[in-house]
C-alpha cells in the first residue's frame, strides 16, 4: 500500500502525503516511503522539494501514529525512530523544502512541518503540540528545534495546553512564513519554488547547511544530557505513559495521577 504520491517536474518535486483514511497518521511506511523520496529526488538533482497533503484536507496529518508506540519502558523519539530519520533527511537535504499546509497538524507532524525550511499555509492552518495529552516525554532535539523557531515562551505554552494555535497567530510568532488563500496556495507555493530553482543549487545548499549547524550550536554537557535523559525515562516508565494512549484509542478523558 502506498501511503504517499511522489512528482517531479521542472527541477522541483513534490511528495504528497496520500493516506487520508488515516488522516496521514505518521506510522513507520508512510514515514518510510517520505525518507526514500527524499534520497530519490535529491538524486535527481531537485532544486525544491514541496511537502503537503492532498488538495483540500482537513488534516495535514494526525501526527504519530499511536498504535505504534512502544511499550512502557521504550524510548518513544530515540534516534532511529522513523521520524526523527525523517526530520533529519529534511534538515541535510542539499534543497529546500517546502510544507504546503492545509488543515490542522496535529503532534509530531508540527516537528515534520516546521523542519522545512519554509512552511506556506492556509488561513484554517492550526498547529498541535500534544505530547502531555497522552502522557509522552519529548526528545531534547525536538523540544530545541521548537524553541529556536518560536521562542521559549510560545513553546511553553503549545507543550503545557497541548491545544492549537491559528496560523494568524503561527505567523505572529515566526513559525509559518506566508498564510494564502485555499484557492491560491498551490500557485504561490510553486511560484516560490520555482524562483527558487532558478538560483545557484550549491549556493543555496551550501547556506542552508551553514544555518543547520549554527541553529544546533547548543553545547550541552554529559551530566546535563544524562540528567534529560533520566527525566524523560521516567514519563516513559509511568503510569500515566500507559494510561495515555489507552485513553485516546478508548475515545475517553485520560486520567493522569502523576505517577
Amino acid at each position: 500500500m502506498a501511503y504517499t504520491r511522489t512528482e517531479f517536474s521542472d527541477q522541483i518535486g513534490t511528495i504528497t502525503l496520500t493516506h487520508s483514511q488515516k488522516r496521514n497518521a505518521l506510522n513507520r511506511e508512510l514515514l518510510k516511503e517520505v525518507v526514500a523520496s527524499l534520497h530519490d529526488l535529491e538524486n535527481r538533482k531537485a532544486r525544491v522539494v514541496i511537502i503537503r497533503a492532498e488538495k483540500g484536507s482537513k488534516v495535514w496529518s494526525a501526527g504519530h501514529d499511536i498504535s505504534e508506540r512502544p511499550m512502557p519502558g521504550r524510548d518513544p523519539l530515540g534516534y532511529d525512530d522513523p521520524l526523527e530519520l525523517a526530520i533529519r533527511t529534511i534538515e541535510r537535504l542539499g534543497a529546500p523544502v517546502i510544507a504546503l499546509l492545509e488543515g490542522t497538524v496535529w503532534g509530531g507532524a508540527c516537528e515534520l512541518a516546521f523542519t522545512c525550511d519554509i512552511l506556506i499555509g492556509t488561513p484554517d492552518v492550526t498547529f498541535a503540540i500534544t505530547p502531555a495529552k497522552i502522557g509522552v516525554p519529548y526528545n531534547p532535539t525536538g523540544v530545541l528545534h521548537f524553541m529556536s523557531l518560536a521562542g521559549m515562551s510560545v513553546i511553553k505554552e503549545m507543550f503545557f495546553t497541548a491545544q492549537p494555535i491559528s496560523a494568524e497567530r503561527a505567523s505572529d510568532v515566526g513559525i509559518v512564513n506566508h498564510i494564502v488563500p485555499a484557492d491560491q496556495i498551490e500557485e504561490y507555493t510553486y511560484t516560490m519554488a520555482r524562483q527558487i530553482a532558478q538560483n545557484s543549487p550549491l549556493s543555496i545548499s551550501v547556506i542552508k547547511e551553514q544555518i543547520r549547524m549554527l541553529g544546533k550550536a547548543h553545547p550541552l554537557s554529559p551530566e546535563t544530557f544524562e540528567r534529560i535523559q533520566g527525566l524523560r525515562r521516567k514519563v516513559y516508565d509511568s503510569a500515566d505513559y500507559r494510561e495515555g494512549p489507552a485513553a485516546f484509542l478508548e475515545k475517553r478523558r485520560p486520567r493522569f495521577t502523576g505517577e
